[in-house]
């Protein structure tokens, strides 16, 4: 019986999952912080890989730092906001995003969310039973590959939009290899698809 409920158990874990990091990833990022909808602008392609992920059966979860909330340059309401035009504005376009989790703190807040460490991932885990070993982190910065590691992730892509290419500078100095390193997101998900364990 126990092993009945363990084959069960594992079928309904969600797999093929692939987290992306926000801004940089999917749209343009700022020193000074994305604080409004107005200052969110899509990367070129990133819409159209999103529902590349969709129609070949990838779910897609957002896991982004966002410390706008503790620094107080934007409120709770309005980083929903933000996400519920980007989720609206990638669904009319064809892609699905499943989930958004995000940290709001500062580094100075020391919390276990915020990336590197891997607790967003560890959330949407828990939430969805997710198979970590079949999910990818995509992601533009050092942290982003760092929180695919220390997670467990089985694959980690970074793309050379936003940071991408300091931080491709920065890994190698570290030691830290992703397994594939992306123009942008639309070519990281067409090696994602064509890599698909």
């Amino acid at each position: 019986m126990p092993l009945q409920l363990q084959k069960i158990n594992k079928k309904e874990m969600l797999q093929n999952v692939v987290f992306l990091d926000r801004d940089g990833v999917i749209n343009k990022d700022s020193p000074d912080y994305i604080k409004s909808w107005s200052e969110f602008e899509f990367l070129s392609g990133s819409l159209e890989a999103i529902k590349l992920l969709t129609l070949n059966g990838f779910a897609t979860i957002i896991i982004t730092n966002q410390s706008v909330i503790n620094r107080k340059m934007a409120s709770g309401e309005v980083l929903d906001y933000i996400h519920t035009m980007m989720i609206e504005t990638v669904k009319s376009r064809g892609g699905v995003i499943k989930d958004i989790f995000f940290c709001p703190h500062t580094p100075k807040d020391r919390c276990d969310c915020r990336k590197p460490s891997p607790g967003l991932i560890f959330k949407a885990k828990q939430k969805y039973r997710i198979d970590l070993a079949t999910s990818v982190m995509v992601g533009d910065s050092v942290k982003d590959i760092e929180c695919a590691r220390n997670a467990g992730c089985g694959q980690a892509v970074l793309v050379k939009t936003g940071g991408g290419a300091e931080s491709e500078k920065i890994l190698k100095g570290k030691a830290i290899y992703p397994d594939h390193i992306a123009r942008d997101l639309l070519e990281a998900v067409e090696w994602i698809i064509t890599h698909d364990k």
